[in-house]
């Protein structure tokens, strides 16, 4: 998951929108897995019930939106305003599993949880500037839009929780996928972005990073998120997608000679730290 802010900012280089990158990432994931799920797992998503339809399709619909109200938010406000508010969805997972789920919140946890946001706000507080290219001229709203995005993307985790219980993961997540990838395209055309790249087509270029987006941060790395979601509570394996900058400033020192920031090592450290101690009480199913 780590590789795809590289991935992303490889393609917005090759002139790729952000809302299109999005669209595109959900929709070939989808693409791809389509031939596995209709020869090994058609039998599965025959016996699903309409409960658990609505269920899959809502985890999907949230992906969505996610991606979708994440990606808005840095037109209108900060990096690091974004950032931060998008990265409490551990905050909104934890309590959600409480309320809905019965899920106890031992010390560790919250101790755990508390570092690893604390490491996150300091490493989203270096990059505090506006994105290239965009007006970031309406805080307030941008900020609702980061958001938002938090919120649904625990509401995609907490539901695939309840789902993994009894759900085969490459039905599940062709699903969730197929469906993010729907909202998005329909988000995407409302917004007056071209799906094609009309009057010109997209870049091969571009459409190259995307698919590769799609094979290793989405069905790769989202897709190992949704499998340990069977195997542990999603409050910790919220936590644990905090440690997602680490990575990215790993790999953007490898492959962009990026020298990670004084903030990176520091907040970087705290997540590690918050990860350890959460994972002290959560590596039971």
């Amino acid at each position: 998951m780590s590789a795809s802010a590289i991935l992303i900012r490889l393609a917005r280089s090759a002139s790729a929108p952000a809302l299109i990158i999005a669209a595109y990432r959900l929709s070939f994931a989808a693409l791809l897995l389509l031939p596995y799920v209709l020869i090994r797992h058609r039998a599965d998503l025959v016996r699903l019930g309409g409960r658990d339809w609505l269920a899959a399709l809502a985890s999907g619909a949230f992906l969505g939106l996610h991606f979708a109200t994440w990606i808005s938010s840095l037109d209108y406000t900060t990096i690091a305003a974004s950032v931060v508010l998008v990265t409490t969805a551990p905050l909104w997972v934890a309590l959600a599993s409480r309320l809905f789920l019965g899920e106890q919140l031992g010390r560790p946890v919250v101790i755990g949880l508390m570092l690893a946001l604390t490491g996150g706000a300091i490493i989203a507080a270096d990059g505090s500037g506006c994105l290239a290219g965009s007006a970031c001229d309406r805080p307030l709203l941008g900020d609702l839009l980061a958001l938002v995005g938090a919120i649904a993307y625990s509401g995609y985790l907490l539901l695939g929780r309840r789902l993994r219980a009894s759900l085969s993961l490459a039905p599940y997540v062709f699903v969730v996928y197929s469906t993010g990838a729907v909202v998005l395209l329909v988000i995407t055309a409302l917004s007056g972005v071209s799906l094609t790249g009309q009057p010109a087509p997209y870049p091969v270029e571009a459409l190259a990073w995307i698919a590769l987006l799609a094979i290793g941060p989405q069905l790769i790395g989202h897709s190992s998120i949704n499998y340990a979601l069977r195997y542990l509570p999603p409050t910790f394996i919220a936590i644990v997608t905090l440690g997602e900058p680490i990575g990215s400033s790993a790999l953007a020192f490898v492959a962009l000679h990026e020298l990670p920031a004084v903030a990176t090592w520091i907040g970087g450290a705290l997540i590690l730290i918050g990860i350890v101690i959460a994972g002290r009480r959560s590596n039971a199913p």
